[in-house]
């Protein structure tokens, strides 16, 4: 999957606790079922840990 990393047409923040160690499919699962996003729109989801 190639991102646009300059010209993003959304950026999500994904805060709260997020388990990393699940992988790029594992956090693309989070992103569709959790929050029923499309993965291939041209958006950045960055992952915000918990403090």
């Amino acid at each position: 999957m190639l991102v646009n990393w300059h010209d993003p047409d959304y950026i999500y923040l994904v805060c709260g606790k997020t388990d990393m160690r699940k992988g790029l499919d594992g956090l693309a699962m989070v992103i569709a079922e959790n929050y029923g996003l499309e993965l291939y729109n041209n958006s950045l989801f960055l992952f915000l840990r918990r403090t």
